[in-house]
């Protein structure tokens, strides 16, 4: 695949194979925590409030579990099956908390294929120590045509501390 930083290319069900495998990154900042809150509603003082995290069981904040099924979302949105895919379903189990600068990785393999353009793929999140902090799997309806794009343009969205 010849991918550029602006460009999203998908895979097709038909191009997908069982052990195929890729991944996504991102780093949990203070403002995509913030932002998180935000936009799902979900104001618990443990990712939002140092002194009250700080007397919970995990003496910090930390992040909103669903930021990281989220970022399961955009993998398969963005880089397997790609621009296309049509999500279905999804189980997450949460391993550990994800703190603020934590970078996590998303391994998506490819489980197995089904009738209707269906793909199982195993969801498999680390931390930058390698230490399991989400695993799952989801089911998707893959792609048929072939599709090559430029990535869409975000708003610059400031946050007020």
């Amino acid at each position: 695949m010849s991918e550029t930083p602006d460009t999203l290319e998908n895979f097709t069900y038909d191009e997908l194979k069982e052990g195929d495998s890729a991944t996504f990154s991102r780093t949990l900042t203070e403002d995509e925590l913030v932002l998180f809150a935000a936009v799902s509603g979900d104001v618990n003082p443990v990712h939002l409030d140092s002194e009250f995290a700080a007397s919970s069981m995990f003496k910090e904040r930390i992040a909103h579990g669903m930021w990281s099924g989220s970022l399961i979302s955009a993998a398969l949105a963005t880089v397997m099956p790609g621009p296309g895919t049509i999500y279905l379903e999804q189980s997450l189990s949460f391993k550990r908390p994800v703190k603020l600068d934590d970078t996590l990785t998303v391994k998506l393999t490819v489980v197995k294929k089904e009738p209707k353009n269906r793909v199982v793929f195993d969801c498999d999140v680390r931390n930058q120590r390698d230490e399991k902090v989400v695993s799952g799997e989801a089911k998707v309806i893959a792609p048929t045509q072939k599709l090559s794009l430029e990535k869409p343009r975000m708003p610059k969205i400031t946050i007020e501390h």
